[in-house]
C-alpha cells in the first residue's frame, strides 16, 4: 500500500494587525493542509524578511503562498469593500504571475455575492500612494496598489517552485481616499469582507497543491 504524501501547507501573508485579526477570525477547518497566517509588518522590505524566514524553515518550505490584506484601488468606480484578484503582482524588480485566478474569482463571487471582484495587475509601492501618483500607476495598467504583495510573491517564488496568488480588499479608491489606514478600525466594509475570504483561499489551496519534494 502506497503512502500518500502529506498535503503542502498554505502560508497566508498580511501586513497589518487589523488584517491579521480579520483573518484569524475565520475558520481554518476547510483547508487542504496546514495553514499559517503570517503578519509580516508594513512595507516591501518587512514582507521580504518575514516571508523569507518563514519559507526557510522545513515546515513551510513547500508552502503555497497567498498575499492578502487591504489595498488602494486605482480604477475609477472602485469602492471600499470591492475585491481585487491579481493576475500578476509587479514591482520595479519583477513581475510574478499568479496561479488560479479564475478559481479565486469564481469562489469569491460565490462566497461573497454582491461584492464586485476586479482582476488585473496589482502593483507594489514602498509608500502610501495618493493623487497624481495613483493616476500614473493606473495609466500603466495596474488596477490596485499595495506595499507587500509583490515583495511577498517575489520572495516566495525565489525560494522555490510553488503556487502563489494575491487577493486584496479595496480600502480606498480614487473617489474614496482615506486620510489614514486607522480609519479602517471604524468598522467599514473592508474589514468584514477580509474576515469572510478564508473559505475561498482554502478552495484555491486544495486545487493548486503541489506534492512535497
Amino acid at each position: 500500500m502506497s503512502i500518500q504524501p502529506a498535503p503542502a501547507p498554505l502560508l497566508i501573508a498580511c501586513a497589518l494587525g487589523i488584517e491579521h485579526l480579520a483573518l484569524r477570525a475565520g475558520d481554518r477547518s476547510g483547508a487542504g493542509g496546514p495553514v499559517t497566517v503570517l503578519r509580516t509588518g508594513m512595507g516591501p522590505r518587512a514582507a521580504e524578511r518575514a516571508v523569507g524566514r518563514a519559507l526557510a524553515g522545513p515546515e513551510l518550505a513547500d508552502a503555497a503562498v497567498l498575499a492578502t490584506g487591504f489595498c488602494a484601488g486605482l480604477a475609477p468606480g472602485m469602492h471600499p469593500g470591492d475585491l481585487v484578484v491579481a493576475e500578476e503582482a509587479r514591482d520595479p524588480r519583477s513581475t510574478v504571475p499568479c496561479v488560479g485566478t479564475e478559481l479565486l474569482v469564481k469562489e469569491l463571487s460565490r462566497t461573497l455575492p454582491g461584492r464586485t471582484v476586479h482582476t488585473g495587475p496589482l502593483t507594489g509601492s514602498d509608500h502610501v500612494v495618493r493623487g497624481a501618483e495613483r493616476s500614473a500607476l493606473a495609466a500603466g495598467g495596474a488596477i490596485a496598489v499595495d506595499m507587500e504583495s509583490a515583495a511577498t510573491l517575489f520572495t516566495a517564488v525565489r525560494a522555490g517552485e510553488r503556487p502563489v496568488a494575491a487577493v486584496r480588499v479595496v480600502v480606498d479608491a480614487p473617489e474614496h481616499e482615506l486620510v489614514r489606514i486607522g480609519t479602517v478600525r471604524g468598522g467599514i466594509s473592508a474589514f468584514r469582507v477580509l474576515r469572510s475570504v478564508l473559505p475561498t483561499f482554502f478552495e484555491w489551496h486544495r486545487n493548486v497543491l503541489l506534492p512535497r519534494r
